[in-house]
């Protein structure tokens, strides 16, 4: 008999409009939808793969044309199927967010 999974969670995670991608002036990678976000990280895909830990600096496009910035770490990459939206799935943990724009992903989060 197989166990049940368990969620662990802290976040409700919830599929809204958001493009994210690699913060910085010279950027030139085009925003990628999210696979869904909560207050605590979210699920992005990606072309180049990561290792597990490391820390990216990104830029998140909220529905109402505000942008938010922030630390996020990678805890968990998987390969995509041929055909997929990227090569790489990956859930990324938010290491830094200044409070002023976590409030502005809440409220994302809460339409």
């Amino acid at each position: 008999m197989s166990q049940p999974t368990v969620d662990r969670r802290r976040f409700h995670r919830v599929r809204v409009p958001i493009l994210v991608r690699p913060a910085g002036p010279l950027t030139r990678v085009a925003p990628r939808q999210v696979g869904d976000i909560s207050l605590g990280g979210m699920r992005a895909y990606s072309d180049e793969k990561e290792a597990l830990g490391t820390r990216l600096e990104l830029e998140l496009f909220l529905p109402a044309g505000a942008s938010v910035t922030c630390l996020a770490e990678i805890v968990w990459i998987e390969p995509l199927a041929e055909g997929a939206p990227a090569r790489f799935e990956m859930g990324l943990r938010f290491v830094q967010v200044e409070p002023e724009e976590l409030n502005r992903i809440a409220a994302v989060l809460e339409d």
